[in-house]
């Protein structure tokens, strides 16, 4: 469903970060960005459906899985008008009411990846899977260990308190986000092959988000 022609126009945005240049190249936009992105996100819904029932694929044109080209430039030093990415989230159905893992792609030219689990939890779901691993270290390291897929993420430099620093995860447990990330090439992204690479990678992670899910008490 993506082309060569959804990387072009993301390169040539980020040189090009104006008003007057994406209104002229909005067609552009359209049909090889959020027309493919929005085709992605119909298509994958039946596979996630079977892989995690519990998160939603919704193919709106605004406010569904797909973010919006627009930044928020209302307290950013960076004044750039639109993100240089095109971004899809697959979120959990109790994602408006509690903080929640979800499926993530990441279309950047040279730095797409898919992503799996939560980025920056507020300070209980921290906790509450903190400890989860601490009290489960078995199915933690079983899902965390998950093909094709590797754990990222800022960590603190110390212990959490209430954490024993000589706990064999520490490592884990010093995390600051709970997260797989797999890097896609341009390439890969653009096979027609890509959506079951994707499904593949998101079946490789659920078990993941299902441990983060019992962690913060969420249907899993």
């Amino acid at each position: 469903m993506f082309t060569k022609e959804l990387f072009a126009f993301l390169d040539e945005l980020r040189d090009n970060n104006s008003r007057e240049w994406f209104d002229a190249n909005r067609d552009r936009y359209e049909q090889h960005v959020r027309e493919p992105a929005l085709d992605f996100i119909t298509a994958f819904a039946p596979r996630l459906e079977q892989i995690s029932p519990r998160f939603e694929a919704d193919a709106r044109r605004s406010g569904g899985s797909l973010f919006r080209i627009n930044r928020d430039t209302r307290f950013a030093k960076d004044k750039s008008p639109y993100r240089t990415n095109a971004g899809i989230i697959f979120h959990h159905e109790r994602r408006r009411t509690a903080t929640t893992p979800g499926f993530y792609l990441h279309l950047e030219p040279g730095r797409s990846f898919a992503g799996i689990g939560v980025w920056h939890p507020d300070g209980p779901a921290t906790h509450a899977i903190r400890t989860a691993i601490a009290e489960q270290p078995d199915r933690w390291t079983d899902v965390r260990d998950a093909p094709q897929l590797e754990l990222v993420g800022e960590q603190l430099k110390r212990a959490p308190r209430g954490f024993d620093k000589d706990d064999p995860l520490i490592e884990d447990i010093k995390r600051r986000n709970f997260a797989l990330h797999a890097p896609l090439t341009d390439a890969a992204v653009t096979r027609k092959d890509f959506l079951d690479r994707y499904a593949g990678l998101a079946e490789h992670g659920a078990p993941f988000n299902r441990f983060l899910c019992d962690a913060l008490e969420l249907p899993s």
